[in-house]
């Protein structure tokens, strides 16, 4: 027989075992020699990267949190990925200098399976992994600090488990790793994954994809949602949409000077260091960077209602366009607009035990990094100065305030950061909105900071008349509500123009995918 025929009959039987594996029910009390998970890494790749990537996706890297261990409490106990009885309890060490963690595990599903886990503290991460049952044991040989020592005796070591397993892990780091890719295979691990988590369509749009723009019809406040699908802030931008529900990544603003020329506001211009600052650039030249750029954006125009643009002082938005020109980007708020409830804005499996966890990580990996992202908006919260993560959470002990609940606090628009405000590009927008007189009445209890991007477009200022947009905006199949100047699919907005401003709107709203439903007045 050819070997090309040998191996045609190899991937045939091969096949068959799979189908075969997967297709059968396996009795309550009995362990199979293997499972399909454990399996298909040795069989032909033919085969088995098609299952594989049916079986895993970018968010099984997400640990599960499974409880929390602490010196006073009985064991813990839960079903794993790989063993499905498992116990653990803590003991200090006898002079306190560190912990022993018992770890007991039971009753695998198969014979080839194993479990992952990591450890953490606010102090310290760490993982171990297990494939056979019997007791384990994890040392902690000593403290990072005294703090951590009354951090676990409070709060305990807290336990994630890696829901799919070393391999499985492995395998949704190979899925999530080309969300960042600049290519058409990252371009459609974006479109896949937003499919599959957010329900988005991606309809291919007739040609033109490109609008030919008469800045004459554009006016100032009139709003720019972008949507990047491919290279690193496609990726980005993917799992930025997921957790907040947004289906546009990225915002800017135009606005007209008083000779009639075209600008673009916008918090994240990118200038000639790299840096991400707010900028004002003329509208030829925004929309020059916007046809080069390879993360191939989706951008629409979102005009201001008739009656608001009537009352939309362009002087006042000027002058705070300008106030912000060349301030960075609003790292400082850039998570709390996303946080505002305990637990109902965290995608399963996120949750806050994992967030502080990588804020953990994050301080002792990247200090200054971290102290950017959330040290002085935490302090902010706390009503103190300079104190780092370890001595907020020690802080947030003091007063009984979990930290949990901290994150939640409402963002104040007043707060002035160590380089000045601090404003998202979506906040950017919305401040200079309330300068302009764009909320009215309710102006002064709203803070933008607590937007999304999402939060913004559902806002009901935007125009709702289609014969009064120009006629340049979209093509005859697209028949959106908004103009769509740029991009091969059909952007999705869901709730466009759709809420009337009201007092401290948007300050504890859940975000839980993939519907995202919002409460009214939340």
């Amino acid at each position: 027989m050819p070997a090309s025929d040998h191996r045609r009959l190899r991937h045939a039987v091969a096949a068959w075992m799979v189908i075969a594996l997967l297709g059968c029910e396996v009795g309550e009390g009995l362990k199979v020699p293997f499972r399909v998970n454990d399996v298909l890494p040795v069989l032909p790749r033919q085969i088995s990267w098609p299952v594989l990537n049916n079986l895993h996706s970018a968010v099984d890297l997400l640990p599960y949190f499974v409880g929390s261990l602490t010196p006073s409490n009985a064991s813990i106990k839960w079903k794993g990925a790989c063993f499905f009885d498992n116990t653990a309890n803590i003991q200090l060490t006898p002079a306190l200098e560190g912990a022993v963690i018992y770890l007991k595990t039971e009753a695998a599903h198969s014979w080839t399976c194993m479990d992952l886990y990591v450890f953490a503290t606010p102090y310290r991460i760490t993982w171990d992994y297990y494939f056979s049952s019997r007791e384990h044991t994890l040392k902690f040989d000593s403290w990072e600090e005294p703090a951590e020592l009354e951090y676990v005796k409070q709060h305990g070591v807290s336990v994630f488990l890696m829901p799919s397993g070393m391999l499985g892990t492995m395998l949704s780091l190979i899925d999530v790793l080309p969300l960042f890719s600049n290519t058409g295979w990252g371009q459609n691990a974006n479109l896949d994954f937003l499919k599959k988590h957010m329900g988005a369509t991606f309809e291919k749009r007739s040609q033109p994809w490109r609008a030919y723009i008469d800045p004459a019809d554009v006016h100032s406040g009139d709003f720019l949602a972008v949507s990047k699908i491919r290279g690193r802030w496609g990726g980005f931008e993917t799992l930025e949409k997921w957790v907040t529900g947004s289906f546009a990544g990225h915002t800017a603003v135009c606005l007209k000077d008083e000779l009639g020329n075209l600008w673009v506001g916008e918090s994240g211009h990118e200038n000639e260091k790299g840096e991400e600052i707010i900028a004002v650039i003329p509208w030829e030249e925004w929309w020059e960077l916007a046809l080069k750029d390879n993360s191939n954006p989706q951008i629409a125009l979102l005009p201001l209602h008739q009656e608001i643009r009537a009352k939309f002082n362009n002087t006042a938005a000027w002058e705070y366009a300008r106030s912000m020109s060349g301030k960075p980007y609003g790292y400082h708020n850039m998570i709390f607009s996303w946080i505002d409830t305990v637990a109902d804005n965290y995608p399963p499996p996120l949750d806050a035990h994992l967030v502080i966890s990588v804020m953990s990580m994050w301080t002792r990996l990247q200090p200054a990094y971290s102290a950017n992202m959330w040290n002085e908006a935490l302090n902010k919260r706390l009503g103190t100065e300079g104190l780092d993560l370890h001595d907020i959470i020690v802080e947030t002990e003091k007063r009984g305030i979990p930290f949990d609940e901290l994150l939640t606090i409402p963002e104040q628009d007043e707060w002035v950061y160590s380089d000045g405000k601090s404003t998202t590009c979506v906040a950017f927008i919305l401040s200079m909105y309330k300068e302009a007189g764009v909320f009215g009445p309710v102006s002064s209890s709203i803070q933008v900071t607590e937007f999304t991007i999402r939060d913004a477009y559902m806002l009901r200022i935007f125009e709702d008349n289609q014969t009064r947009l120009p006629r340049w905006c979209n093509n005859e199949n697209d028949q959106l509500s908004f103009c769509q100047i740029l991009g091969e699919y059909r952007m999705e907005l869901p709730g466009y123009n759709t809420l009337e401003p009201y007092a401290n709107m948007n300050e504890y709203c859940p975000s839980l995918p993939p519907i995202y439903d919002r409460p009214s007045q939340c």
